[in-house]
């Protein structure tokens, strides 16, 4: 896997090991940063579920002006510091919690942060036909205290199979929907309703 754009494109970051981990393809993470464009520069970022990294790695190299990463796994956090490591990108611009979405999510809340752009690509849910989505995804969308994290003008780009049917609460209003193979990416601000 490689960084595809910005001051480290062309440089190789590892996956972690194992199927708990589907790292956002190479065609995807291209999709999605030709969408945001020029959103990245000087933004702050917050990556939930971030596994390998790339997601967050791919904005600092695009001059994010910091980027947080959320990522639970202890053993998915040293390769993702290993990443950052390999692609010689500012340490000071980066953070790593090693926690749950949901209780960074809380923490973030509280402490009145804010970010520019949100990027959560969690593994995916299951098929769910006839019944409301319990997906990551959908926990994401559920969670009121998400919108309080994202800044006025934010976005927040939300991935999820296209299986996985997601019901969008008031708090979110949808501006933009990616489909590449089995995944989708739902590009979302906070609902002027709200």
């Amino acid at each position: 896997m490689r960084i595809i754009g910005g001051s480290a494109a062309g440089l190789l970051i590892k996956v972690p090991k194992g199927y708990d981990v589907r790292p956002t393809p190479d065609l995807v993470r291209q999709a999605i940063f030709n969408s945001l464009g020029p959103r990245v520069i000087r933004a702050r970022v917050l990556d939930l579920f971030s596994g390998s990294g790339a997601l967050g790695l791919e904005c600092l190299s695009r001059d994010a002006a910091y980027v947080l990463s959320v990522e639970k796994s202890s053993r998915h956090a040293i390769v993702i510091r290993q990443n950052l490591a390999a692609i010689h990108l500012p340490a000071e611009n980066f953070e790593l919690r090693t926690q749950e979405a949901s209780v960074a999510i809380g923490q973030l809340a509280s402490d009145g942060r804010e970010f520019d752009l949100i990027l959560a690509d969690p593994p995916f849910g299951e098929k769910n036909i006839g019944r409301r989505s319990t997906s990551l995804s959908q926990q994401l969308l559920d969670d009121q205290r998400l919108p309080a994290v994202l800044a006025e003008e934010g976005l927040f780009v939300l991935g999820h199979t296209k299986r996985d049917i997601l019901t969008l609460p008031a708090w979110w209003c949808e501006t933009k929907v990616m489909k590449h193979g089995d995944s989708m990416m739902r590009f979302l601000r906070k609902s002027s309703s709200t």
